[in-house]
């Protein structure tokens, strides 16, 4: 019997499945910070970039 629970139990099993894969095969991003001069605020501002 397919009850409301056990329907979102599997589609949750069969997204996490699909959704593995993907995520072992990217490799790690690096950050990246960087501390520039913002003239408009009159100080410091940190920017933050992701690098793959």
């Amino acid at each position: 019997m397919l009850t409301r629970r056990t329907f979102l139990a599997s589609t949750a099993a069969a997204a996490s499945i699909r959704a593995v894969p993907q995520v072992a095969k990217t490799p790690p991003a690096r950050r990246i910070l960087t501390l520039v001069y913002d003239k408009a605020l009159g100080s410091m501002r940190a920017i933050d970039k992701l690098v793959r």
